[in-house]
């Protein structure tokens, strides 16, 4: 692991020897990817000599790894208050705001630290590495309070001016999906490229798509590959921006989205986890003033589409929900958002090609990717750029304490698949009930009566989302969870 005496703590005669001799035991056990077990060590370490700032900044690294990131921030800024000239602890913030995608408050730490260290390499290398990741996702805009060409700005809970950015990947970016892209480019590229060419054969031209499928499994990633082959401006609707707790804000805001992407044509407006906004009128919620205030939210978002109906040329608007049952049937309906695509989590094929594409830039030793692919049976798309991302790390972190460079290997991917897990697994459990329909069995006045529990689906929407319903049906299936098991414990520790 990492080690920092002499460099960003007291130095190291000032260290309780007990305290010494934990930490370096604690650092074994971080280079063999026992991080729970490092981190109950630093913080014997750190119980010895409450100052000891190098147990603080390793410790949070391994929380890092183990995506507890509250616990590593506050790790983080414990180096801070014992060293405040500290190099080290800007580097870890900028690695915790990475890891959550955050790649402009990790481009702000990454800079501090190499401000107070000008030669601080292992600084120099993420920023690097940032720059050619932030390229490839779409960043939630920074909230200012003062005006700037490529900020967002927001006063007294009104958008003012909403950040928008060109994107410089393309499809070629994207591994596997070959029938979404092809679904993609038929509806939304070419209706953004070349409309001259649809309207010549009397196609009407849409002005909307939802995304939709498991989380983590690149609806974000495809808009921004969407906007590097049109050319177009991307802007982000981020829902936290827009939905505002004062009356009247939150529909002044989406008009000023709206009224942003009518000065950047070419624009493709974004909204994530459109559920959230959309969410049906008149649904469970009751009545009520929360009711109310999401209705007024959703008839102002379709009042805004249909002026954008009208004149359709030069905006897209794109939506991505990981619950689709959940959107207003007012919002899904033709020239609306009439279009939808599935976006499922990837298969062997396209496993084993997002490790590859991720670990492109990385020095590697012998790596067997279709072993990797098989491990991760099951695993988002996320879940696999994480660990490549973690996986190098590892050595990373190694040779800041010993000097010495390495390859990324094998067994440290296979220690952060072990460590990782993955994120679908529940997600599939949570959302069965939203879909699928179930039979009960109930007593009433002594008497068996069968009952069926309908999910949120109707007919139609069954039919319209048959390939998400079919994937839930067969990843909650009690079989079909422990087959993926068998095959990842296999593949881990047997090979």
């Amino acid at each position: 692991m990492a080690s920092h005496e002499g460099v960003s703590k007291p130095k190291s005669d000032t260290l309780n020897p007990k305290a010494k001799e934990i930490y370096k035991k604690a650092g074994s056990l971080f280079e063999e990817n026992k991080f729970d077990e490092a981190i109950a060590a630093y913080g014997q370490a750190i119980a010895e000599d409450p100052g000891y700032a190098s147990a603080y900044f390793n410790r949070a690294l391994a929380y890092a790894i183990l995506n507890k990131y509250e616990e590593a921030t506050r790790d983080a800024e414990k180096v801070l208050d014992i060293e405040p000239e500290s190099f080290d602890a800007p580097y870890v913030m900028g690695i915790i705001a990475e890891y959550q995608n955050d790649f402009q408050g990790a481009k702000e730490w990454y800079e501090k630290a190499i401000a107070k260290n000008p030669n601080y390499e292992q600084a120099k290398q993420r920023l690097e590495q940032l720059k050619q990741k932030s390229s490839k996702h779409l960043e939630i805009p920074s909230i200012t309070k003062s005006k700037g060409e490529d900020e967002t700005v927001i006063e007294e809970g009104q958008l003012k001016k909403i950040r928008f950015h060109k994107s410089s990947i393309t499809f070629k970016d994207v591994v596997g999906m070959d029938k979404q892209k092809k679904i993609i480019h038929d509806n939304i590229i070419l209706a953004i490229r070349k409309p001259e060419l649809l309207k010549a054969y009397g196609k009407k031209l849409g002005l909307g798509v939802i995304f939709y499928g498991p989380p983590g499994n690149g609806k974000t990633y495809l808009v921004n590959a969407i906007g590097g082959e049109t050319g177009s401006n991307v802007i982000i609707a981020a829902i936290n921006q827009i939905v505002d707790m004062y009356a009247g804000n939150t529909e002044k805001n989406m008009h000023a989205v709206f009224e942003q992407a009518r000065k950047a044509t070419p624009c493709i407006i974004f909204f994530d986890e459109l559920d959230a906004l959309g969410v049906k009128r008149g649904g469970d919620g009751g009545g009520g003033e929360g009711q109310s205030f999401m209705r007024m939210a959703v008839n102002q978002f379709l009042q805004e589409m249909d002026g954008v109906e009208k004149n359709p040329e030069g905006i897209f608007v794109i939506g991505a929900t990981n619950a689709p049952w959940d959107i207003d049937p007012a919002l899904k309906r033709s020239k609306r958002f009439g279009e939808s695509v599935y976006m499922p989590p990837p298969d062997y094929k396209t496993r084993k090609g997002a490790f590859k594409y991720h670990t492109r830039n990385m020095p590697l030793a012998r790596i067997n990717f279709s072993r990797l692919a098989r491990c991760t049976m099951g695993f988002s798309s996320a879940d696999i750029e994480e660990i490549c991302d973690k996986a190098s790390l590892i050595p990373a972190v190694e040779e800041d304490r010993t000097g010495k460079r390495r390859k990324v290997l094998m067994s440290d991917f296979l220690n952060m698949i072990k460590t990782h897990g993955n994120t679908l697994d529940e997600w599939y459990g949570m959302v069965k009930k939203d879909v699928i329909s179930k039979t009960e069995t109930q007593i009433v006045d002594g008497k068996k009566q069968v009952i069926v529990k309908e999910g949120k689906l109707g007919p139609e929407e069954k039919q319209k989302y048959k390939s998400l319903i079919k994937d839930v049906k067969k990843n909650a299936n009690p079989v079909y969870i422990m087959i993926k098991k068998i095959v990842r414990f296999v593949s881990l520790y047997i090979a």
